[in-house]
């Protein structure tokens, strides 16, 4: 199954309606690998698009240009051998997990990591600011712990640092490693002297990124699992910190490193097999700065229903069911799965209310409306319109069984959307044969409010 964590990882957008009835032209950019679905990178930022993906030769790929020129500089990194992979570190095998992050550091120079599915590191960045064409691998951060990495995230400190996070394991035996990029060296060094999630060879965490709230303090979220097979996640956790160096729970205790299974706080004691997964959960914020926590699992008569957990300042967690669905999503093995729910995080509306966006192949789509005070559905809204025309959203490739992909980015009022097509997940397995490349179009929307959420995996 694919990461948070954005996050990836591949995004199910949930947005309004745009105001228009026939698809803008696009952008045609290359031809990409279409066998099966991951996630690419588009980063829109300090006037500049920079775009990442696999050719139709599966090697990685890195374009850039300013905004409103013509033509894209492309390049594509050198790799090394993975002999035990049997490629090299710049093309692509046939894993939904191995997306690509892109960064800016604060002098413009581009960071690129991805295509890591418990693999050495595969690391890049840029000599010169905005420059691809300046981008060289460089195969080590710290030089520990860089063989067995997965899900990369890189992501902004208060200070606007920068930051990576990486798991160090596989599933099911696993540690989340942070690291900090010194400006002035050019290099980086551990945020943290040990891992922040720590599985202790038992299990891993699959968390959130962290996420810096309205209370100026940064908020994770996170569940274990005890092996590869994605039913054996369990107790979802949460702690929060305001430097990502000292953590603690909800009442402001302080929570020793690393967090375990035995420190973490816990939101929901959900046991192996009763349905939480890593694939749907997000966070979000009420009225009054409390974080709340949208997520899957089963009832007790083992159907698949949304709950919502608001902490109460107490050190408790209250939580409320908010479907009545009458299904059950059946999920478990290994590899990336397509998900059968989505959850959109909670979202506060003008008036105090709270919104959370839900999609299910059961029982459809649409939107709950939820108290304030209570966290009860109030109502249940029909599903936002859907976010780009639908000529984006039809296959036009003419082939059986293909899907669109899509990835977003906003900048200046516009809204710069990737669409490319692939075959579905197939559980990280090969096919037998691939479909031809599918091509990678560019797209400038009209900007529109967004809510994401982010697919995990395995």
């Amino acid at each position: 199954m694919l990461p948070t964590i954005a996050t990836v990882a591949l995004v199910l957008v949930l947005l309004p309606a745009l105001k228009c009835a026939t698809a803008p032209a696009g952008e045609l950019l290359d031809h990409v690998w279409a066998g099966h679905p991951v996630g690419f990178g588009l980063l829109v930022d300090r006037g500049h698009q920079f775009v990442a993906y696999y050719d139709a030769e599966r090697r990685l790929t890195v374009a850039g240009r300013k905004l409103g020129d013509a033509t894209w500089t492309r390049v594509q990194p050198a790799g090394v051998s993975f002999p035990t992979r049997k490629r090299a570190s710049n093309v692509i095998a046939w894993d939904s997990h191995n997306y690509i992050r892109l960064a800016l550091d604060s002098e413009g120079c581009l960071h690129v990591s991805g295509n890591m599915h418990v693999d050495p590191l595969v690391y890049y960045r840029t000599r010169r600011p905005f420059d691809v064409a300046s981008l060289e691998r460089i195969d080590r951060m710290t030089g520990e712990r860089e063989t067995r990495c997965t899900y990369p995230i890189f992501f902004k400190g208060a200070a606007g640092e920068l930051m990576f996070r990486y798991r160090d394991g596989s599933s099911g035996n696993g540690s989340d490693l942070y690291n900090i990029y010194d400006m002035r060296s050019r290099t980086w060094r551990r945020l943290l002297d040990r891992p922040l999630l720590e599985g202790e060879g038992e299990r891993n965490a699959y968390s959130l990124e962290p996420r810096l709230g309205p209370d100026g303090r940064f908020h994770l979220a996170w569940m274990w699992r005890e092996t590869p097979d994605c039913a054996t996640n369990h107790t979802l956790s949460y702690a929060r910190s305001r430097d990502l160096i000292h953590w603690e729970n909800s009442r402001g205790d302080a929570i020793a490193l690393p967090i375990t299974l035995a420190t973490g706080e816990v939101i929901d004691r959900a046991k192996p097999g009763g349905g939480l997964i890593n694939m749907v959960f997000n966070l979000g914020f009420d009225a009054l700065k409390r974080p709340l926590v949208a997520y899957h699992r089963y009832d007790a008569n083992g159907r698949s229903q949304a709950y919502i957990a608001r902490a109460r300042g107490d050190g408790g967690w209250e939580t409320r069911q908010v479907s009545s669905w009458d299904f059950r999503w059946a999920f478990s093995g290994g590899g990336s799965i397509p998900a059968e729910v989505k959850l959109g995080p909670p979202r506060l509306e003008r008036d105090g209310t709270l919104l959370v966006d839900f999609s299910t192949d059961a029982a459809g789509s649409g939107r709950w409306r939820l108290d304030a005070d209570t966290l009860a559905p109030v109502a249940q809204l029909p599903a936002a319109a859907p976010a780009f025309p639908a000529a984006l959203r039809r296959s036009t490739s003419g082939r059986p069984g293909m899907e669109v992909q899509s990835l977003a980015a906003r900048s200046g009022g516009r809204r710069f959307v990737l669409i490319w097509e692939t075959l579905p997940r197939n559980r990280d397995r090969p096919r037998e044969s691939a479909p031809p490349p599918s091509e990678l179009r560019l797209y400038d929307l009209p900007d529109a409010d967004t809510t994401s959420a982010t697919h995990v995996g395995s």
